[in-house]
């Protein structure tokens, strides 16, 4: 028996709000936009510093699919490259948060005490900072540049980490399987690597999934700002840099990197929620 387009669609529907139905929207958004960074060399149809004088701030065609800005560079080649800088960004400066996070929270969680408090108190006094305003402060002394937002950004946002493994690891060093490490001769450095580390990893990968989204708006953010990736290199935050002085007479400029910055926070977002919402058992309905 068939059945009728609008019930197919109406299923569609369902299934992509449902738990699992979002984790895979939100994977299939992550892996797309990740693809098209990384092959972005053979996707782009010219050169994103090239300008064709020629083409000055043209509307999307069959020739430039996306329009050209005010210097007659393609926006579509732009966009891929600048998706490139965005998404390394919020790999690398998560890879760092991450990092810095997990070990301060396996040390604080596992040895207590007065390693506990010292952690504990910088956690605190770094989240008494608006964490954006912060960033602006060190990238107003230091040169704009992609390593130093990576590093600033990294540096910066791994307290909710610390905090998240420092919880974890307090309840699994009362565990029994870690008590019988200890009556083994485990070490603490053996215990905390092959016992508490790996079942510790569930709310880092949700933490780091949400991360990247986070860091990728900074980016934007900053280079919005002019503070972030200097022209002629490409990113979506300075392409909309660009485009907001030509929006009125030129709405793509502004539209698609606007557009691609929504899409992948969008994927990241999904992704980390479902996550949370898959690996989490007090969550499971």
């Amino acid at each position: 028996m068939k059945r009728h387009p609008a019930s197919c669609l109406s299923s569609i529907l369902k299934y992509a709000f449902t738990r699992y139905g979002m984790l895979w929207l939100g994977l299939g958004i992550v892996v797309l936009m990740s693809l098209a960074a990384l092959l972005a060399p053979w996707l782009a149809p010219y050169d994103p510093t090239e300008f064709h004088r020629h083409a000055i701030l043209k509307p999307p065609s069959a020739q430039y699919l996306l329009g050209t800005d005010a210097y007659g560079r393609d926006v579509l080649s732009r966009l891929l490259y600048g998706g490139r800088i965005s998404l390394w960004v919020g790999f690398v400066s998560v890879g760092i948060s991450v990092l810095i996070g997990l070990t301060l929270g396996l040390l604080a969680g596992y040895f207590r005490g007065l390693t506990d408090e010292i952690i504990m108190r910088c956690v605190d006094v770094m989240l008494c900072f608006p964490s954006f305003f912060l960033i602006l402060a060190v990238i107003a002394f230091l040169e704009a540049s992609v390593v130093n937002i990576m590093i600033v950004i990294g540096l910066t946002s791994w307290m909710g980490v610390a905090r998240l493994v420092r919880a974890e690891t307090l309840s699994l060093r009362e565990r029994d399987f870690v008590a019988a490490a200890k009556l083994g001769g485990a070490g603490s450095l053996r215990i905390l690597l092959t016992h508490i580390l790996p079942n510790a990893l569930s709310p880092v990968l949700v933490s780091a999934t949400l991360g990247v989204a986070g860091a990728i708006l900074v980016e934007s953010s900053l280079s919005f700002l002019g503070l972030g990736v200097q022209p002629p290199d490409a990113s979506w935050g300075n392409m909309l840099m660009e485009g907001k002085d030509t929006l009125e007479i030129a709405p793509w400029l502004s539209l698609y990197p606007g557009l691609a910055i929504l899409v992948t926070v969008l994927g990241y977002n999904l992704l980390g929620e479902s996550l949370r919402d898959t690996l989490d058992p007090r969550l499971k309905h």
